[in-house]
């Protein structure tokens, strides 16, 4: 598997190996030597800044999974409503994630990794995505294409349900039955995500 590389400093080469590595044994059987050797700096560059894989690992999801959601969410130039761009945003997003390949790696070999961010605390991708979504949020109040209420509240809610269809959609999907395959239910997010933000 190709390396993939995304600019030149030190931080950025041993997150990009240490995507190599999880992508090709996962995060248990990835060892801080091994991200080492892959980014070409020394055990001790690695241990100043990363104690260990999962907090190295930590960083590594919030840098993929904001970029993701970056690309996903609606900008502010464009003239649609604020409205659809965050309900095409939001689902289209969670698509996304269910297909990037470190997600998919995660959830299928590691996915005790997701637990505490799911039963216990948010983390500091949960935290970006959210302030994201809240700006929307308060962006589409201001043009009236959003019911007014509590921004943060909205916020939260719409990611809980956005999480939801992203990380246990394949339980509910049935791909003999064409009113339950994963584009049925994509559909089906985007009339709940509607009907949350109509005013």
């Amino acid at each position: 598997m190709t390396p993939i590389r995304h600019n030149h400093s030190d931080g950025d080469a041993v997150l990009d190996a240490a995507r190599d590595c999880v992508l090709a044994v996962g995060v248990r059987r990835t060892t801080l030597t091994d991200v080492a050797r892959r980014a070409g700096v020394s055990r001790m560059t690695l241990y100043r800044r990363w104690p260990d894989v999962r907090t190295l690992v930590g960083d590594l999801m919030t840098r993929e999974w904001i970029a993701v959601a970056q690309g996903a969410l609606p900008q502010a130039d464009d003239s649609a409503p604020t409205r659809d761009r965050l309900v095409d945003g939001l689902t289209a997003g969670a698509q996304a994630f269910r297909a990037h390949p470190l997600f998919r790696k995660i959830i299928d070999v590691d996915p005790e990794l997701l637990l505490p961010y799911l039963l216990d605390r948010r983390g500091a991708t949960q935290d970006a995505l959210l302030g994201l979504i809240t700006t929307a949020v308060e962006e589409g109040q201001a043009d009236g294409s959003i019911r007014r209420d509590h921004a943060v509240r909205q916020a939260r809610s719409l990611l809980l349900v956005v999480q939801g269809f992203t990380l246990s959609l394949r339980t509910m999907t049935d791909d003999s039955e064409p009113d339950l395959t994963a584009a049925a239910f994509q559909q089906e997010l985007r009339t709940v995500l509607e009907r949350m933000l109509a005013p």
